[in-house]
């Protein structure tokens, strides 16, 4: 069953910019996964520095093995000193 996420990510404002990059680029490696359905950045308008995922994954095994990348676990290194929060899965669903 396909597994749906909505993710908040919220940058130190300085970092902005910086941010933008590595999600993008973390975007142009996940679409390239065999269990990704579905990975959209979102920017706010309101909050420049606070970045949405709309992801949906074939099934759990696919978003386990996502999160096992190497280009996922370098942006996980660096996030802590980007950050201004800590990454916030707001929403984990099902399609039904």
């Amino acid at each position: 069953m396909a597994i749906y996420l909505t993710v908040l990510l919220k940058f130190k404002e300085e970092f902005t910019d910086k941010a933008k990059g590595l999600l993008e680029n973390l975007v142009k490696n996940t679409r390239k996964e065999a269990g990704c359905l579905h990975y959209n950045l979102h920017q706010s308008i309101a909050t420049p520095n606070l970045f949405i995922f709309h992801e949906v994954w074939e099934n759990q095994e696919a978003l386990d093995k996502h999160n096992t990348q190497e280009y996922i676990k370098s942006f996980f290194e660096l996030a802590p000193n980007l950050l201004l929060d800590a990454p916030q899965v707001i929403f984990t669903t099902n399609l039904i």
